[in-house]
Order: structure tokens, then C-alpha cells, then sequence
């Protein structure tokens, strides 16, 4: 894993070793220049008057017609469709942060009072407003941590026989299976478990065939599954363009699975060499976010999942309670901010894994610290350029050409040298000002580092 401290330019994103470097670049780039909200380029400040008229013109003298699309929402893709600087009230894009900020102050009057309001929404009994660091462990192990035993046997089981089923109404020959998810990682809770299941078929003879025929063979396996005799267990939820989607209730409906059942060519294959996986990643990095990316990466569920699972015991017990602790301390989205997007799921394990990785990777530690720990990593998230190097080279052409790319903050996927998992979120000053206000709650105010979280103080 590497990660260093940088000094990130707001106008265009380069990166400099010091602030006097920063300074002297932002007086001879930007001085005198100012950002144009619809192409997001610099323009010199006399002439940006004539820029904004041009982008009129072609707007609206033009006898073509403006075709605008709508981009799906986060729970339809597997990668980022959506960058960080749409507006959170009108999902307005721009081509910077500066430039979405400013338009959300001038035209939305999105003050920080504002900010605050509309992001802190701490649930009643709330995990930051206990008293010790007993309590905070005493309730990961009662109310979080899934049961073992008998309970835990027969929902796997369950859990199989429901995937062995899909097969069987899959409309084409299944290859292999590769499952992933919160349940397979094993960060699951008592009250949420997620599976996604990639069923790869040798029936498509490309990408492109699979692409033309997803759609189709989604809807022969939805029609499938609602004639067996789980029906009456399986809620079918809103359909999207890569997967079915639909909760499983389990054990004697106790509790409930949500699944992801997604069909695609096999671009791998099981066995990949190193050559396999450069080509990937090359395509990967020359198809942008396209219907061909997103089917692309599910080649690479596996090694997402690899990289979660082997973390110890303690470390998914943190990523349970920091997914806890982003599920109850946020105000629900309301008419107002309705396209405010918050981190993942998946970017969520990352930054756990990451906090945890800095500290040596204790494998007995205070889950107070721990959670202690990526709150104030969240404080400085707009630093966070952070990469690891377990599947691919950090140098890598790929790698260099998505780091030119990045805005802050920046995680590289682990599995994937195009990603930048947070690209998706673009609310993270809501998550830095609920990691503040959660660092004066009773659970952690006054709570100092203790080791090996001690570099935690420097932040």
C-alpha cells in the first residue's frame, strides 16, 4: 500500500510537494482567470463574457436538438457513472469542485449552517452517544455481529440452495460462478447482508453478444425464478440495465438477503495470467465508463472480494460498526438535496482497511480507536490520495494515466487500476462535518489516541 500527503490544486487538480509550489502555480496558471460552470475550462476574465455567449450559441442557434441523458443512479452500476461535482439540489455537473461549490452557494444558498443541517440526522440511542468503550463492544457483539452456530449453517446453506436454483433458471449455460457481497466478505450484519453473484456463461461469444443479449436473459430469469417454489421468499425489486435484483428471505423469514444476479461473458476465464489482466486493465482504461466498463469489471468481483475477506476478525467488526455509524448518523436525503450521494459500501471497507493498514495492522485493537481513527481520517478525506499495489504496479501506464485524471478524495480500487471508488460520492464535506460533530459526542470527546493509533494526533 502506498500513500502520501500532496498538495492538490481546486482549480485543475495537479499535485505539488510543498505550498509554496502550489502557490506559484496557481499565480501563473490561474490568477486573472476565471472557472466557466459549463465546460468546467479557465477563460481570462475579459473574455469570459464572449466564452458563455459561444457555449449560448451552440446551445441554442444550432438547429440540431440538445439531447441530454440522464445518468443511472449508483445501485444500477458497478462502476462510478456519475462524477463528484454534480450538484447535490439540481444535479447540475461541472467541470470542477470550485465550480460546483460556487454555483451551490450563489444558487441554492448551500451556507455551512445549511451543510450541517441537512447532513446530521443521529438516530435515537445512537453508537456516539454511549459511554465507554465496554458499551461500544458489547453491542458490535450483540446487535451486530451475525450469529454463529446453527443459525449461520443453515442461512449458508440456504443461501446455496438459492444460488444452486438460479442456475438451473439461468437461460444460459452457466461456466462459473463468482460471489461477492457483504455476506461473502464477511462484513455482514444481523439487519443487512448483501450478495452479488456474477453467473458467467460461455453462451455469449463476446462482450458485444452479451451486451445485446443481457437484457433479455435477465428478464427469462426473473420469469424463471417467479415459477419455482421460492417464489413466495423472493421480492423482486426495481430492474436495472446489468442485474436482477430482488431480497431472499431466509431461516424462517427471519431475515432477509439482498442479491445482485448478474450475467456476463467471461473475459478472464478462471485461470489468468499477468498478460490476461494487463489487457484488461487496458481496456478498462481506454472504454471510460461505458456500458463495455461496467461488464468488464464484473471480470474482477473476485479480487475485490479477496482483498476484503482476508482482513482478520477485528477489522470486520470495525467495517460493520463504521457502516453502522454512516447508516444512522446521516439526515436522510430530503426534496431539497435529493441527489446528494454518499460513499459505498464498498469505499467504506476501503477506508476502514486503509486506517487499520496505517496503524500495522494490529490484529487485537480497541474498536473505540478504530472507529476514533477513521473518523479523523474523514476530517482530512479531500487529502486522501491512497493506492494499493497488490494486483497491479502503482507504476503502470494505466495507473499513471488514472492518476492524471483523479480528483480528491482518491482510493484506487484494489482490484481495478481505473477506479477511483469515491469518485461516485459528492457530498464529502457532509461526511467530514458528521465525522466532526460525531468526534464531540459523548462516546469519543476527549477520548485520546492510544497505540498503535497513535499518529492518529497528527491529523
Amino acid at each position: 500500500m502506498l500513500s502520501w500527503k500532496c498538495y492538490n490544486c481546486e482549480r485543475c487538480g495537479s499535485d505539488f510537494a510543498s505550498p509554496m509550489a502550489l502557490k506559484q502555480h496557481f499565480r501563473a496558471r490561474h490568477v486573472g482567470k476565471e472557472m466557466c460552470d459549463r465546460c468546467g475550462s479557465e477563460v481570462e476574465r475579459e473574455k469570459l463574457q464572449e466564452h458563455e455567449q459561444a457555449h449560448y450559441e451552440e446551445t441554442h442557434g444550432a438547429q440540431k436538438p440538445s439531447v441530454r441523458t440522464t445518468p443511472l443512479r449508483r445501485e444500477s452500476r458497478f462502476l462510478a457513472s456519475q462524477t463528484s461535482v454534480t450538484c447535490r439540489m439540481c444535479r447540475r455537473a461541472f467541470g470542477t469542485s470550485f465550480g460546483r461549490e460556487q454555483h451551490e452557494r450563489q444558487d441554492h444558498h448551500f451556507t455551512a449552517s445549511k451543510r450541517a443541517r441537512m447532513s446530521t440526522g443521529f438516530s435515537p440511542n445512537s453508537i456516539v452517544d454511549m459511554k465507554s468503550s465496554q458499551q461500544l463492544e458489547q453491542f458490535v457483539e450483540t446487535w451486530l455481529r451475525p450469529e454463529l452456530g446453527l443459525m449461520k449453517t443453515a442461512c449458508a446453506g440456504e443461501v446455496e440452495a438459492l444460488m444452486e436454483l438460479i442456475e438451473q433458471c439461468c437461460p444460459v449455460h452457466v461456466s462459473r460462478v463468482v460471489k461477492g457481497g457483504s455476506c461473502i466478505k464477511g462484513t455482514d450484519t444481523q439487519d443487512w447482508s448483501d450478495v452479488d453473484a456474477v453467473l458467467f456463461s460461455d453462451s455469449f461469444t463476446s462482450l458485444d453478444d452479451c451486451r445485446r443479449s443481457l437484457t433479455p436473459a435477465l428478464a427469462a430469469l426473473e420469469k424463471n425464478l417467479k415459477e419455482t417454489a421460492m417464489t413466495n421468499r423472493i421480492l423482486m425489486e426495481k430492474k436495472t440495465p446489468f442485474a436482477l435484483r430482488f431480497q431472499f428471505k431466509c431461516f424462517n423469514n427471519t431475515h432477509s438477503h439482498h442479491f445482485d444476479v448478474m450475467l456476463c461473458y467471461d473475459t478472464l476465464g478462471p485461470r489468468p495470467s499477468k498478460d490476461d489482466k494487463r489487457m484488461l486493465f487496458r481496456r478498462l482504461c481506454n472504454c471510460g465508463h461505458s456500458d463495455e466498463a461496467q461488464l468488464l469489471s464484473l471480470s474482477l468481483l473476485q479480487y475485490q472480494v479477496d482483498f476484503v475477506k482476508a482482513a482478520t476478525l477485528g477489522v470486520k467488526d470495525l467495517i460493520r460498526l463504521v457502516k453502522h455509524w454512516f447508516r444512522t448518523s446521516f439526515a436522510k436525503p430530503s426534496k431539497e438535496n435529493r441527489f446528494r450521494r454518499l460513499p459505498s459500501s464498498y469505499t467504506v471497507e476501503l477506508l476502514t482497511l486503509h486506517a487499520w493498514q496505517l496503524a500495522g495492522k494490529p490484529i487485537f485493537f480497541s474498536l473505540l480507536q478504530g472507529l476514533r481513527a477513521v473518523l479523523r481520517l474523514l476530517l482530512r478525506c479531500t487529502e486522501l490520495c491512497i493506492l494499493w499495489d497488490e494486483l497491479y504496479t502503482p507504476y503502470c501506464q494505466v495507473v499513471r494515466k488514472t492518476l492524471q485524471q483523479q480528483t480528491r478524495p482518491f482510493i484506487l480500487d484494489p482490484a481495478n487500476p481505473t477506479f477511483n471508488v469515491c469518485e461516485n460520492c459528492n457530498a464529502w464535506d457532509e461526511v467530514a462535518v458528521v465525522a466532526r460533530q460525531s468526534l464531540l459526542k459523548p462516546l469519543l470527546n476527549g477520548v485520546q489516541a492510544s497505540g498503535p493509533w497513535l499518529f492518529t494526533d497528527s491529523w
